[in-house]
């Protein structure tokens, strides 16, 4: 198993679903923490009712039906899947209209989902998802890239503390494919994923959507700013030092 999750880790996201689909069949009795721990890229369905897409993943599947966040109801339709209570059905749509707006204001356009349910702990566990596509086909605004996915997943599993507090441990996982295609530069290919791990106890006097939302909003920076240093920063550094610009090249270094 740690050796199919150090490989799973290596793997280009656009090859994840084969992979994983390859180390079931090789290891049929540790399905369960594969499909939990492995996080692929997100896909997206349209909801007949609303018109509106959401996305797909293993946290609103039921069988082989997927719930839909916009209507609370299963496609294809599905007679006993799982629903959570009002209560926290009234809090998941709440969730997901304001992480709608979360959505455009921070990536200018994408898709976002947020589902949620009960855990054995008498607390709950929220999903947050948000995917963009920023290739030129794209609906979304400044589809500059050949092909650019960003996949981000924020799983919030939330315990009920006594005096009025909660415990928040965040686990978020952003999948980055990039690839450019042009005269001046050729092809290129960017692609990674990067897991981060976040705990608070706060007050739950301002509601758990705005304890939620500042966790996300900080951990995303996190995430961000490790993307461009890691993969941004250190692919600049190996293409100056493969094929440093020609006014370095061209430059002479001083006499001792």
């Amino acid at each position: 198993m740690e050796a199919a999750m150090g490989l799973m880790r290596r793997i280009h996201p656009k090859h994840t679903e084969t992979a994983l689909s390859a180390l079931l069949s090789l290891l049929p009795h540790h399905s369960s923490d594969l499909l939990s721990q492995v996080d692929q890229p997100l896909q997206v369905l349209c909801d007949v009712v609303s018109g509106k897409e959401f996305i797909l993943c293993e946290y609103n599947r039921d069988a082989d039906s997927y719930r839909s966040p916009w209507t609370n109801q299963y496609q294809p339709p599905l007679e006993d899947g799982l629903y959570p209570s009002a209560e926290l059905r009234k809090l998941e749509t709440e969730a997901n209209d304001v992480f709608a707006v979360y959505c455009d204001q921070y990536y200018e356009g994408g898709i976002s989902s947020v589902y949620m349910w009960e855990d054995d702990n008498e607390g709950f566990v929220a999903c947050f998802l948000i995917k963009k596509d920023g290739s030129k086909s794209a609906h979304g605004r400044r589809g500059y890239l050949h092909e650019g996915q960003w996949d981000a997943i924020h799983v919030i599993e939330v315990a009920l503390e006594d005096e009025g507090t909660a415990k928040y441990c965040l686990t978020s996982t952003v999948m980055l494919s990039l690839t450019t295609s042009n005269d001046s530069s050729g092809t290129f290919n960017l692609s990674g994923s990067i897991r981060r791990q976040m705990n608070m106890q706060q007050s739950v006097a301002d509601g758990h959507l705005c304890n939620m939302g500042r966790m996300i909003e900080e951990m995303e920076g996190k995430l961000r700013n490790s993307l461009d240093q890691v993969y941004f920063g250190k692919t600049r550094e190996m293409v100056c030092t493969l094929r440093p610009p020609a006014e370095i090249v061209s430059m002479k270094l001083p006499d001792s």
